[in-house]
């Protein structure tokens, strides 16, 4: 028997290894025959802790919320008396949830060991590298990649077998791979559960692209704010290493390939090729002027192949099954699946992958259980900073690079935030807009200066100093950064701005010309008001109010004067009647 104990990020936050020790201890204290092991995020993580118990027959039973004071009965009644605990099974909501999905680059994640080497390559890992080594050379891999229309996971979705093609056919001997997994969009993991739950599907990935271009040389930048995911990628690139799949004279072949990891510190900008590059090198992580692009003059002034973890995730798929294979799957002109970060508003929250092409009514209708506490969807923001709002007239919106480019919005990495009826959208705004100011690496005048004016208006906005001329300000400023900023954090940064005021202009003129937020959300909007049915005319609001905005006589309703009132809430603690209320 064994048993598989999640611990991706969220699974140990959630109390995972104390449930693994509780395990081990009475199974110990029972003399259990059986083995507990563990595994990365399935994606569920609304459910963790979440633990299998595998049978010797394979069968498979799954528990959830399963935290360390749940252990012992789990024990007890299962695996000594042999009846699951039913209140602790997975609910069907939790089935649907993997069911809905088409898994290629996740496919291991939550299954196997990420830290044992072995698990990989019984499920079919390194087989591809096999393939590629000793039945392929290096313009077949790339003619396969091409064929296959595999686009970049990271951002613009760049074809990545033309990226490779492009640094193959530089006549520079020295190449570089480099894996991007600099993920820093506000609610995004999927890049950070691929390196935790199954981090040799990456390295093979790289190994192959080193392969098919000639490099020798693959650097992983990854944010030192994924300590668990460094921490298994060195344990992963050490085992792969010993078992020859990695280094000098990889499987007797010839070829060389080593792989080195840099850690970011955080910055935003640094998830830009150039700046990434610049980073890696030991310098400022600061976007430079293109052309030379980074398949000419990349990491080292040296033809490099910039992918992120996701898309060499999807490598060993297309070697193994053919360009034809993979294209079965996804649409036409976007092949493949798609992970994304299900956020927010949404009952089932955590990672999904799908196929491309899929509508955004099942993502968050079927495989996400519908809006929270039975509100109304609003919105859902998609591509995190650098993407765009999509509203309930794109819920049956194909999910794909095009489709989304013309709404105004993008995949980006594919953080999909979930909004209710109850989200002031100006505010949304704002909080994009404050974390791209803040990321801006200040380069270029254009995303230095205009962020941050776009960032103050948006301020006077949501604390009711805005004016209606400033919506039209905003668009304007939105236009000019987006043409004249360097890179493309500037160039997307007033994405989100841009396409509320599309969606929302109404909120937007509430909070402008009524100085009013309809959802009642923004605090610099609401108001202090006396109820006349319930005031006394006692005058302790009077008494308390620091700048005299209470008007009236005793023994008759009082009045505030909203444009006085500084909102303090000393007339709200003073009334023994109740009557003052913030609305």
């Amino acid at each position: 028997m064994k048993i598989v104990v999640g611990q991706g990020s969220c699974g140990i936050a959630s109390g995972a290894k104390k449930a693994e020790a509780k395990f081990k201890k009475y199974i110990e204290e029972n003399n259990l025959n059986a083995e507990v092991t563990i595994s990365g995020c399935i994606g569920s993580c609304y459910l963790e802790p979440i633990v299998d118990v595998i049978d010797e027959n394979g069968a498979l039973i799954r528990y959830v919320h399963l935290t360390s004071d749940k252990v012992e009965r789990v024990v007890r009644e299962h695996l000594i008396g042999g009846k699951p605990v039913e209140e602790y099974l997975i609910p069907e909501s939790g089935r649907y949830f993997l069911e809905k999905q088409t898994r290629i680059a996740l496919k291991n994640c939550g299954i196997i060991n990420p830290e044992n080497i072995e698990d990989y390559v019984s499920a079919g890992g390194y087989q591809a590298l096999k393939k590629a080594l000793f039945e392929m050379d290096g313009d077949q891999i790339c003619r396969e990649i091409e064929k296959s229309g595999l686009r970049g996971r990271g951002g613009g979705g760049f074809p990545t077998g033309k990226k490779w093609v492009q640094v193959k056919s530089q006549k520079e001997p020295v190449k570089y791979i480099v894996c991007n997994g600099d993920e820093g969009d506000p609610g995004a993991f999927m890049d950070r559960s691929v390196m935790e739950g199954d981090p040799h599907k990456m390295l093979e990935g790289m190994i192959i692209a080193g392969i098919a271009t000639g490099a020798q040389v693959g650097y992983i930048y990854v944010r030192a704010e994924y300590p668990l995911a460094v921490h298994r990628l060195q344990v992963a690139i050490a085992q792969a290493e010993k078992a020859g799949y990695l280094g000098e004279d990889i499987l007797n072949s010839g070829f060389n390939f080593s792989i080195r990891i840099n850690l970011g510190a955080g910055a935003f900008v640094c998830g830009e090729g150039s700046a990434l590059t610049a980073s890696i090198e030991g310098n400022r992580g600061m976007p430079r002027v293109k052309p030379p692009r980074t398949v000419e003059q990349g990491l080292f002034g040296k033809p490099t192949v910039l992918n992120n973890v996701e898309t060499f995730a999807h490598v060993s798929y297309i070697i193994l099954n053919g360009a034809e294979g993979y294209r079965k799957i996804g649409i036409e002109k976007s092949p493949g699946t798609k992970a994304f970060a299900l956020t927010g508003n949404v009952n089932n929250t955590g990672l999904i992958e799908v196929p491309m092409g899929t509508p955004l009514r099942t993502v968050i209708f079927d495989i996400g259980g519908g809006v929270r506490n039975g509100k109304s969807f609003k919105a859902v923001q998609i591509g995190g900073p650098s993407g765009g709002c999509l509203t309930e007239k794109h819920l049956d919106m194909s999910l794909d690079f095009d489709s989304l480019t013309k709404a105004g919005a993008m995949i980006g990495s594919g953080g999909l935030v979930v909004m209710d009826e109850d989200t002031c959208m100006v505010s949304i705004a704002k909080f994009f807009m404050n974390f791209t100011e803040h990321e801006s690496c200040g380069k270029c005048v254009p995303c230095r200066e205009g962020t941050h004016v776009m960032n103050e208006i948006l301020d006077d906005i949501v604390n009711g100093r805005g004016s209606i001329d400033q919506i039209d300000l905003l668009l304007d400023l939105a236009d000019t950064i987006t043409n004249t900023a360097l890179c493309g954090l500037g160039k997307t940064a007033a994405s989100p701005v841009v396409s509320t005021i599309r969606e929302f202009k109404d909120e937007y003129e509430a909070h402008v010309i009524d100085k009013y937020c309809p959802t009642g959300s923004c605090q610099g909007l609401k108001r202090i008001v006396i109820d006349a049915d319930k005031c006394k005319g006692c005058s302790k609001c009077q008494t308390v109010c620091p700048v005299n905005a209470i008007t009236g006589e005793r023994k008759k309703p009082y009045l505030i004067n909203l444009a006085t009132c500084i909102k303090c809430k000393r007339c709200i603690d003073s009334c023994p009647f109740k009557a003052i209320v913030e609305n």
